[in-house]
């Protein structure tokens, strides 16, 4: 009986991302669409994208320290309800006939704003609560990994059938509860919980003392060759994904396939094969380097797609190629979050999750832009060719520069078990040979494609 309760933590942290990432799958699709229907401007509803995206990147340069002080459960609960909110004015404004154009903007901003600093405090509390429940990290991680991929295919499923029955509008009240419900769960499950509070240790609250916390996390990642490579490259290829799921899709399926619905089964092929790709690697991912494997599997997920939207008609043979992308996919995630593990020290847990984060995002308020201007100057068929061009040669950096060797190679101390004994915490070891483990004492949020 002991042994459950002590789960109780990691499985609140399990289900309130499954709540939560199931909002943003209603929220992914929904407010395109919403933006979509309402202007009728593929460059508008980029807008709309960068408006939405800009705030994360902000909120990620500067949160890491901000997190450890407040204490990740405040941050998650406070988070969420602020989102709820943001997400419940867009309909009621609409149903009142009150919305503006700058009012849709101002409002997916606030939810960008205060979305990623909850995440990553659920995040980053996953080996804590993992040595807590008794279970190895490698075991935890893949559970957060395949909960959230199965929350966002259900997700995506449901909203392309809810906005087809009751509207976008709708599926956004739907989106705000789910964030409500998110934050309960937080609110009582994670009482007591000695990692989620905030940090007694830390030093007096300044300006110079929190720079410094930031500078630290950001000299790490700098310093640290592999991560960095991954974060230039992710950097890229969310923005171009940023412009295929918040216009490139969304327009193609308005105007050439099916509509919402359409949509929202693309998408949850796309999570569904995902979720089964990041179990196939968990049960035989260890028997095959990771830079081969990392390689393959981006080409597969990236240019694909891209083409045969711009030149092959009907729903099939793009949801086969989603199928198959979405598999490569699943991949990614569990590949990164075993090197990030590795690597960063759990004092720096924070602060190199929030500068990781703001990374790989800080193209993504460009790609819903570029996306919509590029379908209102060449056309949707030459957008999708000239993006996925840029996809593919962004997924060639694996194979190009010699820095990502180091992905297949263990830290000094020739890695560690799980519930072992971490590396070292002053900083990355990565010369040695090997297949590594992750420790429970290094983590940080992933760069995550």
């Amino acid at each position: 009986m002991a042994a459950q309760g002590r789960r109780g933590p990691l499985a609140t942290v399990l289900a309130a991302n499954a709540v939560s990432i199931t909002g943003n799958s209603l929220t992914l699709i929904g407010v395109p669409w919403f933006a979509l229907q309402t202007t009728g401007s593929p460059t508008k509803a980029g807008l709309v994208a960068f408006c939405a995206t800009l705030p994360v990147v902000v909120s990620a340069v500067v949160g890491g320290p901000v997190i450890d002080r407040i204490g990740r459960r405040r941050v998650s609960i406070v988070t969420d309800l602020v989102c709820a909110v943001a997400l419940a004015a867009i309909p009621l404004l609409h149903y009142a006939g009150a919305l503006r154009f700058w009012m849709l903007c101002a409002l997916m901003a606030v939810t960008g704003l205060f979305h990623a600093p909850g995440e990553t405090a659920r995040y980053v509390l996953v080996p804590d609560l993992a040595r807590t429940a008794g279970t190895s990290l490698s075991r935890a991680a893949s559970l957060f990994d395949a909960v959230s991929r199965g929350a966002r295919m259900s997700g995506a499923a449901l909203a392309g059938v809810l906005i087809a029955l009751i509207g976008a509008e709708a599926v956004l009240l739907l989106d705000a509860a789910t964030f409500c419900g998110s934050a309960l769960l937080i609110l009582f499950g994670l009482r007591r919980v000695k990692a989620a509070e905030p940090q007694r240790e830390a030093a007096p609250v300044s300006l110079a003392t929190y720079r410094g916390e930031l500078r630290e996390g950001y000299a790490f990642l700098l310093r640290t060759r592999l991560l960095l490579g991954v974060v230039l490259m992710v950097m890229v290829t969310n923005g171009l994904d940023q412009g295929w799921s918040s216009v490139l899709l969304p327009v193609h399926a308005k105007d050439n396939l099916g509509g919402a619905r359409d949509l929202g089964l693309l998408a949850a092929v796309f999570g569904g094969c995902a979720l089964l790709g990041a179990l196939l690697y968990a049960a035989v991912g260890h028997r095959f380097r990771r830079r081969t494997l990392f390689t393959w599997a981006f080409l597969i997920c990236g240019l694909p797609r891209f083409v045969v939207a711009a030149l092959v008609d009907g729903t099939v043979p793009l949801a086969v190629t989603m199928a198959a992308g979405g598999l490569a996919a699943g991949m990614l995630n569990p590949i990164l979050t075993t090197v990030m593990y590795e690597r960063v020290p759990e004092r720096l847990r924070s602060r190199v999750a929030s500068a990781t984060t703001a990374g790989v995002l800080m193209t993504t308020p460009l790609g819903g832009l570029a996306a919509g201007y590029l379908i209102e100057q060449v056309g949707l068929a030459a957008a999708l060719s000239t993006l996925g061009g840029l996809y593919f040669l962004a997924t060639l950096a694996p194979a190009v520069f010699p820095s990502w060797r180091e992905m297949d190679a263990a830290p000094a101390d020739g890695g560690v078990v799980d519930g072992g004994p971490g590396p070292k915490a002053d900083g990355p070891d990565l010369s040695s040979s090997g297949r590594s483990r992750p420790s429970p004492a290094n983590a940080a949020t992933p760069p995550r494609p």
